[in-house]
């Protein structure tokens, strides 16, 4: 037989708590054995006595081990229940596993003198307790949990149930939310039409008197188109020879565009300019409203034309709204001389019509106008007049990327006002 002292596999078992049985000589594995046991008495008495009821065991004994002393002081400390068990948990906690074992000893043999009954049955009746109050603990927190789950939903669901009037409310952010988007969405593509009847660019009376000389204005190398009546004093652009419609839009970034089909100021015919009368706030360009109230000029009214070192002043003689195809509206005018017109869409901020505004010459004075030379006016008559051109939203729609994101949207709206109509349609019958 082999001496478990001397034998270097089996290490001795002083280390176990008082009361453990002794292994066996020939256990397989001693130590995977005497591991296991000594895990559970840890865990046995990895909980301590109650500190309030082990205080006052301790008080009522004569002769206290260092253990009950501890105790014993601590109870007469005068420091409250909590503190009481904070400093006996930390004491309980620091002890070695042998110690605690005692701790407990103590505390059955206390009891025992107290309510009588054996330790085995004491140690079940912990073990029940310690059990119970586990599953307790277990069942407070799983309670809360539910509390606190029941107390959020009654608080987001107005006691747990929505009301009628709650209903109606989320029906209405819904459709809120949506007609806020539609608005933005609108807006950013089509401002031009929202923002000119609010744009005024001159507070003038509009009872110009009628002025029949150029001294009020003084000429200038700068050709320009100026309207006293609508405060209006812009470039005019003479740079424009083609006719193609993109081409005049991109002139009109920088004034009014002089039509290349048309004579010059200072010759016979009909000199023609075209200008914004609104366009987009996010386009390029400065002169986006330049003409937005040239509705508002009457037969009677002057404006001016600065061309060429010389002012030429022209009066209202009449106004008429036509359609894009009137291109009749750019060549002479019946029984005048020399005439200046002055051409915008209408309504601001569209390319439905025309806004087209015909002023005679009447200084200098027209007889001594020249003739246009024939390199000027182009024989060939354009298709339609030019227009605002595309919109941002036109230009937008027009490419791939605007056409996907365009379709997103839509279906997005679509489904959030559908959801909102549907889920407050549901609740309302029910």
């Amino acid at each position: 037989m082999i001496c478990m002292a001397t034998n270097p596999s089996n290490p001795p078992h002083d280390d176990l708590p008082p009361g453990t049985p002794p292994l066996a000589a020939d256990a397989p594995d001693i130590s995977t054995a005497a591991a296991m046991i000594r895990d559970k008495v840890a865990r046995l008495y990895d909980d301590e006595p109650d500190a309030g009821q082990a205080a006052a065991e301790v008080a009522q004994m004569p002769q206290r081990s260092k253990h009950q002393q501890f105790m014993y002081e601590l109870g007469a400390s005068g420091k409250d229940l909590a503190a009481i068990q904070t400093a006996w948990h930390n004491y309980y906690q620091s002890l070695p596993a042998a110690e605690k074992h005692q701790v407990w000893q103590e505390f059955y043999a206390s009891q025992s003198l107290l309510t009588g009954g054996s330790d085995s049955q004491r140690l079940a009746q912990h073990k029940q307790q310690a059990a119970q109050g586990h599953r307790a603990r277990k069942l407070r927190e799983a309670r809360s949990t539910g509390e606190i789950q029941a107390a959020i939903r009654r608080s987001v669901t107005g006691g747990g149930k929505l009301k009628t009037k709650q209903h109606l409310q989320s029906l209405l952010f819904g459709l809120g939310m949506g007609f806020i988007v539609l608005f933005i969405f609108l807006f950013g593509f089509f401002n031009e039409v929202f923002i000119a009847p609010f744009i005024q660019p001159s507070r003038v009376t509009a009872a110009t008197p009628l002025i029949v000389s150029s001294d009020s204005v003084a000429p200038t190398d700068k050709p320009e188109v100026i309207i006293p009546k609508i405060n209006v004093e812009i470039p005019a652009n003479y740079d424009q020879t083609s006719t193609n419609e993109s081409a005049i839009e991109n002139g009109l970034e920088t004034g009014a565009v002089h039509y290349p089909t048309t004579v010059l100021p200072g010759q016979t015919g009909n000199t023609a300019f075209f200008g914004h009368s609104s366009n987009n706030i996010f386009n390029k360009g400065r002169y986006k409203f330049a003409f937005v109230l040239l509705h508002t000029l009457v037969p009677g009214d002057t404006f001016y034309l600065t061309y060429g070192g010389k002012v030429y002043v022209y009066k209202v003689i009449s106004r008429d709204i036509v359609d894009p195809g009137n291109v009749g509206v750019l060549g002479p005018v019946a029984g005048q001389t020399a005439t200046a017109t002055l051409i915008t869409c209408d309504p601001p901020g569209t390319s439905l019509r025309r806004l087209v505004v015909v002023g005679q010459q009447i200084t200098p004075d027209p007889a001594a106008n020249a003739k246009p030379a024939d390199s000027i006016v182009s024989p060939g008559a354009p298709n339609a007049l030019p227009g605002n051109g595309p919109t941002l939203w036109g230009r937008f729609i027009s490419t791939t990327i605007g056409k996907v994101i365009t379709v997103s949207v839509l279906v997005l709206m679509f489904l959030i006002v559908f959801r909102s109509l549907n889920f407050g349609l549901i609740k309302l019958v029910s």
